[in-house]
């Protein structure tokens, strides 16, 4: 059992690690393009299914509340909170279409939108991005395994280099912890 113990801290450490030698860069990148769409009025948007709802709901609930320091509030919306709309829309158009119809309501060219998704092939997720991207939002992809879908759709895809949905998981909610941090120091 400690073996497993073990083992367990070290592909999570194994694998950001990796992560983070492929996509140091572009996390600087993208998060100046999350602080610079908050300083021009703009928000992000936030959507995932399961433990990556919980990871659009921690880190919209950071941006908004705070991260480090204080600061203003900043403008994120996790689309995954609102279980009248989720279930109206899910009900009346299929749960394929949540994230799609919130965007459609909500997104603004300039804004930032981040799918999440283990797989990169959930459809709603898929949907929201492609809609986000349509609408003229910067489009962003939390994903892992070979991309899936959302890495062909989205301006910019981080993929986490696991096909271990727990190792991939962890690695999203230390990204989004440093795009956070990285906000705070920009705006």
């Amino acid at each position: 059992m400690v073996d497993r113990i073990v083992r367990a801290f070290r592909e999570s450490a194994e694998v950001k690690v990796a992560f983070v030698e492929l996509y140091r860069d572009r996390i600087l990148e993208v998060a100046g393009i999350m602080a610079t769409a908050i300083k021009e009025g703009n928000k992000i948007l936030l959507f995932g299914n399961g433990g990556s709802a919980a990871d659009a709901q921690h880190i919209a609930a950071e941006i908004v509340g705070r991260f480090r320091r204080e600061r203003r509030a900043l403008p994120a919306i996790a689309l995954t909170t609102d279980t009248s709309i989720l279930t109206a829309v899910g009900n009346d158009y299929g749960f394929e279409t949540v994230f799609e119809r919130q965007v459609e309501a909500l997104c603004l060219p300039g804004d930032v939108a981040i799918g999440i998704t283990t797989s990169g092939n959930s459809e709603n997720v898929v949907r929201g991005l492609k809609k986000a991207h349509d609408l003229g939002a910067t489009t962003v992809a939390f994903t892992g395994r070979n991309g899936g879908k959302v890495a062909q759709i989205a301006h910019y895809a981080f993929v986490v280099p696991s096909y271990e949905t727990p190792r991939i998981q962890e690695c999203h909610i230390t990204l989004g912890h440093v795009l956070c941090e990285l906000i705070d120091e920009m705006v």
